[in-house]
């Protein structure tokens, strides 16, 4: 499907756009700016109908999804005005589903589709700190699994250098102990993503990421004692 397929021409603008990232430069070339842009509104519609055969999401377009292009540089040292990726995401619905999808289209091989917990809050970080410590062998069945591995390799995310306060520095589980973030990410090369079957492949992927996010769901709707958090 020509709605599903993403052309060469979107990957085109944005090496330009790296190369050429001013304000000159976009606006003289903003109609060229948006078709692309439908492009990859189109083929972010098809992957929202794509995830709702198999899970429940509340971001109601591929529209909504996408990210907007312009950057917002007031705290960050690059003062490049705008971003060279298309990036969006597909929030899951209901408060009983936690996380949410990710995709990051760059060229230079630099795609890929992620879910999980990019900042979890503190009370959240608690939780999966203490159900990890307790008993870590069900998340280790889940990110040691051979389809989880032959997709996503190792579970990714920021670590603490140091065991975290309060855990003894010889748990043997201080290696998940250490993690701030938990994120799975599939990565892609260009050739992948501008092929005819890209959303079949982010789709698959999103599937393989959803024992991950069940276990978390999971773990994140009870308070420490292992009751219901929120009705």
């Amino acid at each position: 499907m020509a709605s599903a397929t993403i052309p060469s021409t979107a990957f085109d603008f944005l090496e330009k756009l790296r190369r050429y990232n001013d304000r000159n430069w976009f606006t003289a070339n903003k109609t060229h700016y948006q078709q692309q842009a439908t492009y990859i509104t189109a083929f972010a519609d098809s992957l929202l109908k794509a995830l709702n055969k198999h899970d429940v999401i509340e971001t109601p377009s591929g529209a909504k999804s996408l990210y907007r292009i312009y950057r917002d540089v007031r705290f960050s040292k690059d003062k490049t005005p705008f971003s060279t990726y298309w990036g969006g995401r597909f929030k899951r619905a209901g408060k009983q589903r936690r996380g949410g999808y990710y995709y990051h289209l760059e060229p230079g091989d630099k795609s890929f589709v992620l879910c999980g917990f990019w900042g979890p809050s503190t009370p959240d970080l608690k939780l999966i700190r203490e159900d990890i410590a307790f008993d870590p062998s069900p998340f280790r069945k889940i990110v040691n699994h051979r389809k989880f591995v032959s997709n996503f390799g190792q579970l990714q995310g920021e670590q603490l250098k140091t065991s975290p306060k309060g855990y003894d520095p010889t748990h043997a589980a201080i290696d998940l102990l250490r993690y701030k973030q938990f994120l799975v990410m599939r990565r892609f090369t260009d050739k992948e993503v501008l092929s005819g079957n890209f959303l079949q492949l982010a789709d698959q992927a999103f599937q393989g990421m959803r024992p991950f996010l069940d276990y978390m769901s999971e773990l994140l709707s009870v308070d420490a004692n292992g009751f219901p958090d929120r009705p």
